[in-house]
């Protein structure tokens, strides 16, 4: 299910791929276990395996597996292959931010510390761009109440742009036209 097969080449791309591959599931901010694995350089069973092992270290709110819709859901969204013609047979395993702190204790090799560290960064910048995004909701809203009617309108316009799109409206479609 990784949505890149290339390992990163240096800690700005591991970031910058991290950053791509976090999903809200279960209104939590999560990793997929096949993404983990790319970026770490291991293959998905052998990062299973480590958590099975050590599974006392991974209590539900660092790790959860996706139920069969939800697998499903993620599927349709990019077009993985279906379970007949090799593709993934187990509902893959989605980490929270304390989830992927605790893999680095689990694979030890050097490279996992440095990716995990790297990891733990795009968590906090995602928290600071969300921060940022709900002081700019509270200046607008200040902004609003100072300024007449006359404005409504471009308030109203901003308030639209600020408004996350869905990832199904979101996409472009493929093709011609």
């Amino acid at each position: 299910m990784p949505r890149s097969d290339r390992k990163p080449a240096n800690a700005l791309e591991v970031a910058d791929q991290v950053a791509h591959q976090i999903l809200l599931l279960r209104g939590q901010r999560v990793l997929l276990s096949p993404d983990l694995a790319a970026i770490y350089g291991v293959e998905h069973r052998v990062l299973i395996q480590a958590v099975k092992r050590n599974r006392e270290r991974f209590p539900a709110d660092f790790m959860f597996q996706l139920t069969p819709d939800e697998a499903a859901d993620l599927k349709s969204q990019f077009v993985i292959s279906s379970a007949g013609w090799g593709g993934r047979r187990h509902p893959p395993y989605a980490f929270t931010e304390q989830g992927v702190a605790m893999l680095s204790s689990v694979l030890r090799s050097p490279r996992a510390v440095a990716v995990n560290v790297e990891i733990m960064r795009a968590f906090v910048r995602l928290r600071q761009l969300l921060g940022s995004h709900a002081d700019l909701a509270r200046k607008l809203a200040e902004l609003e109440r100072t300024y007449d009617a006359k404005f409504r309108v471009v308030f109203d316009a901003i308030r639209q742009l600020m408004e996350p799109v869905p990832a199904a409206e979101g996409r472009r479609s493929m093709g011609f036209r």
